[in-house]
C-alpha cells in the first residue's frame, strides 16, 4: 500500500501541487461539516453512521493538513456550491442531499493521485456504497409519489406540446390551439391521476395475495407438532428444506410469528399510496402541461409562439432529467439530455404531421 513520504524527504512542491492540497483539505472539511449538518437531524443508526464517515473526513483531513505543514497559512475557504449544498443539509436534509454526496464520494481523485494513500481511496469508494445505503432509504420513501411526479411532469411537458404543435401547424387560430392545449392539460390530468390511483391500488392488491393470511396464523395452535405442512409454507417461498423445517419449528414453539420471508424492503413506501400517487400525478402533469400553453395564454401566435413553447419546455425537460439523474446517482447530463431529446423528438413528429395535414387540407 502507497503512503505519501514525508514533505522533508521530498522535493518542495510545486504551487500547483499546494494549491491542490488546499482544494483537498477543503473538500474533506466540507464533508465532515455535512455529515455532521446531517447527523443533527438523524436518529439512532443512522445518525452513528454519518458521525462515523464524518470522523473518517476528519482522518483525511488531517493527511493533507501534515503535507501542507507551515504552508497552510490560513484555512482554505469552502466554495460556493458547498456553502449551497450546506444550507440545503441545514434546512432540509433530504434525500436529495445524500445523493449529491454519492455522487461527489464517486467522483474521488485519490486513485490516480500519488499525494494520497491507497487506503484514503479505498475509504472513499466504501464512503460511496454507505451513502448509498442511507440515500436508498430516503428513496424507498418517496419512490411512489416520486414516480407519479416525474412521470407527470414529464407526460404533461412533452404531450401538450406535441397536441398544441400539431394543431397549431395546421393554421387553426391561435384560440383554438390556446382551448386545444387548456382542454389537453385537463384531460391529460385528470387520466394521469385515474391511471395512477387504479395502478397503485391493483399493485397493492397483488402483493397483499402473497402475504400469509390470518386465518392461517391462527390454525397454527392446532397443528400436529409432529406431522404437518407449516414448513411447505417456507418452502414455497424459497427457503432450503433444512431452513423451512427450522423456521417451521421456530414458529410452532412460539419462538416467531407464521410471517414471511423478509424482502428487506417496505412494501407500502415502495408502492406509495393511491391518493398521494394520484394527486402527485395530476398537479404534476397539469403544472407540466401548463408550461407550452403559456405563449397562448398571454396572447402571442404563429412562429414566435411555437419557439418560446419549444424553449420553455425544453428549460424543464432539462429539469426533470436532472432531478432523475440526482435522484438515481446517474449521470446528470446524459439524464437532462435523454429527457429533452424524447420530448423534443415527439414534438417534432406531430409537428411535421400538422404542417403536412394543414397543407392537405389547404
Amino acid at each position: 500500500m502507497n503512503a505519501a513520504p514525508p514533505v522533508s524527504a521530498r522535493q518542495e512542491p510545486s504551487p500547483a501541487t499546494v494549491r491542490r492540497w488546499r482544494r483537498y483539505l477543503a473538500d474533506e472539511q466540507a464533508e465532515a461539516r455535512i455529515y455532521r449538518d446531517l447527523a443533527v437531524r438523524r436518529t439512532g443508526e443512522e445518525r452513528d453512521i454519518l458521525l462515523a464517515l464524518a470522523d473518517a473526513e476528519g482522518r483525511h483531513e488531517a493527511h493533507w493538513r501534515d503535507l501542507l505543514g507551515d504552508r497552510l497559512k490560513k484555512e482554505p475557504k469552502v466554495d460556493l456550491w458547498t456553502r449551497i449544498l450546506g444550507f440545503f443539509v441545514r434546512r432540509y436534509g433530504s434525500v436529495f442531499t445524500l445523493a449529491l454526496m454519492q455522487r461527489a464520494e464517486a467522483r474521488t481523485p485519490y486513485a490516480n493521485d500519488i499525494d494520497a494513500t491507497d487506503s484514503m481511496a479505498a475509504d472513499e469508494r466504501i464512503h460511496e456504497e454507505v451513502v448509498r445505503g442511507l440515500a436508498a432509504r430516503g428513496r424507498s420513501r418517496i419512490s411512489g409519489t416520486f414516480r407519479a411526479a416525474v412521470f407527470g411532469a414529464n407526460d404533461g411537458l412533452v404531450s401538450n406540446l406535441a397536441l398544441i404543435l400539431g394543431v397549431g401547424a395546421t393554421g387553426v387560430a391561435p384560440q383554438v390551439v390556446l382551448f386545444t392545449g387548456i382542454a389537453g392539460l385537463l384531460a391529460g390530468a385528470l387520466s394521469m391521476a385515474a391511471g395512477e390511483y387504479v395502478s397503485v391500488h391493483s399493485q397493492r392488491e397483488l402483493l397483499a395475495g402473497s402475504r400469509p393470511s390470518a386465518e392461517a396464523g391462527h390454525a397454527i395452535a392446532d397443528l400436529d407438532v409432529d406431522a404437518n405442512e407449516l414448513a411447505l409454507v417456507y418452502r414455497a417461498r424459497g427457503m432450503s428444506e433444512e431452513e423451512a423445517h427450522t423456521r417451521a419449528a421456530a414458529v410452532l414453539g412460539g419462538r416467531e410469528p407464521l410471517g414471511s420471508v423478509e424482502s428487506g424492503a417496505d412494501e407500502h413506501e415502495a408502492v406509495g399510496t393511491g391518493r398521494s400517487a394520484a394527486l402527485s400525478s395530476f398537479f404534476f402533469f397539469a403544472s407540466g402541461a401548463l408550461i407550452p400553453v403559456l405563449p397562448w395564454l398571454f396572447g402571442m401566435s404563429g412562429l414566435p409562439a411555437v419557439l418560446l413553447a419549444a424553449a420553455l419546455v425544453g428549460l424543464a425537460l432539462l429539469a426533470t432529467g436532472t432531478v432523475i439523474g440526482l435522484l438515481s446517482g446517474a449521470s446528470l447530463l446524459t439524464r437532462a439530455l435523454r429527457q429533452l431529446l424524447i420530448g423534443y423528438g415527439a414534438a417534432a413528429i406531430t409537428y411535421l404531421l400538422g404542417l403536412l395535414f394543414g397543407t392537405a387540407v389547404a
